[in-house]
């Protein structure tokens, strides 16, 4: 049975490995958040701001002439057609309905592809709540379009100008400013990552993504289960939500697709479960890529939402435990895909996603099987890398 023990375990991996100053932040959380989304009124709100403002359920797909290309039954799950463009506010509104009820003032998150920062700066928008962005200086410069909305929408951006200036460093910049204000600020953390109670509660607010599978599936097959999920993973938040209904269902194949980079062995790769090792990331025991002495590794990859040098917790046990089946893919292979995608679907795809959609290619199935990929987001941020590699 896959499932979170009382300190935030899953298996070996988690827990809350934090600073003394945060332990008040991390204990009020974990006392209160499952009471607080149990409840009528909460599931009440909630249930109402997916359907209504992020626009749930999304449709799962049948893509016709990818199925043909590929000789399978494949769904697209179409969390790119949630309200900011990807799976990442099915989080943000349940985490901003939590600070209010905490009685929190103010929000901070960090982002990568900028998309967990547009989402935040969207319910902070819908709530009236200040809100500041941490987000790595290169990221800033590659997802430019993301950095304009949450201007708009009014959120602070603050440039993470340290280490390789990602996301690594922005979750750091982020981790610092919660310290420095633990008592009426929320730190809206956007992946399966960071100290418990966050991996599973990203992780259950982004659960409706396999719950709505399942009667989809239903509905256009006869089926509950698919023969296999497949999702990109960096933090892995919207692998979580694809799988989480599916952890304890054997049948059902998990399959991981993280960013290779140049290579795995190119020493520009962020494949954590190809490199990484166990160790402590940004609160918690998970699997990443650190040196000898415990000094992390720079990530690399194309797609600023898996440049991370580790994976959630969550993550880590599947793959420990052999229940999902992680594969690699390279940069050049996950650009190949977004373009394949686009014109056999209509659908330019987030780069994060077109790492699962390459992921078709690593893996063997059978011609009645039925695949479900995760489109966890739009390509709309990522058109200027596209063009770049491209020479559209």
């Amino acid at each position: 049975m896959i499932r979170v023990d009382e300190k935030g375990f899953y298996g070996k991996f988690g827990g809350a490995y934090i600073p003394e100053m945060l332990h008040p932040n991390i204990e009020e959380l974990r006392e209160n958040y499952e009471s607080i989304v149990a409840s009528q009124e909460f599931q009440l709100e909630f249930q109402t701001l997916l359907r209504d403002f992020v626009g749930r359920p999304t449709p799962l797909y049948f893509a016709n002439r990818l199925s043909e290309q590929y000789g399978a039954k494949i769904y697209l799950k179409r969390e790119d057609l949630c309200h900011t463009g990807a799976h990442k506010v099915n989080n943000t509104v349940g985490q901003i309905l939590l600070a209010k009820r905490l009685g929190k003032k103010r929000i901070i998150a960090e982002t990568g592809a900028g998309q967990h920062g547009v989402a935040t700066a969207t319910v902070c928008a819908l709530m009236g709540m200040d809100c500041t962005v941490y987000m790595g200086e290169l990221d800033i410069q590659r997802q430019r379009p993301n950095v304009e909305r949450m201007r708009i929408l009014g959120a602070k951006v603050v440039p993470a100008t340290s280490g390789s200036k990602t996301l690594k460093d922005a979750t750091n910049e982020a981790m610092r400013a919660w310290i420095n204000n633990p008592v009426d600020t929320h730190y809206i953390i956007g992946s399966v990552v960071g100290p418990h109670p966050y991996p599973e509660m990203v992780a259950r607010f982004q659960s409706v993504i396999s719950e709505e599978i399942k009667w989809q599936l239903m509905q256009k097959e006869g089926r509950e289960n698919p023969d296999a999920v497949i999702a990109c993973v960096g933090g892995g938040s919207n692998a979580a939500g694809a799988f989480y209904h599916y952890y304890n269902t054997p049948e059902v194949r998990l399959i991981a697709a993280e960013a290779a980079g140049l290579g795995i062995n190119s020493g520009k790769s962020a494949a954590t479960t190809a490199l990484g090792t166990p160790g402590i990331l940004h609160g918690s025991k998970t699997i990443l890529m650190q040196t000898e002495d415990g000094q992390v590794v720079e990530p690399h990859s194309i797609s600023a939402g898996l440049d991370y040098p580790g994976i959630g917790p969550v993550h880590a046990h599947l793959f420990d435990i052999g229940r999902a089946e992680f594969v690699a893919v390279e940069d050049e292979d996950a650009m190949k895909a977004g373009i394949l995608l686009s014109r056999t679907e209509g659908i330019i795809p987030a780069i994060e996603t077109a790492h699962a959609i390459h992921a078709l290619n690593m893996i063997e199935y059978g011609k009645d099987d039925v695949i479900v990929i995760n489109l966890s987001g739009r390509g709309d941020k990522d058109l200027e890398t596209y063009i770049k590699w491209g020479g559209y």
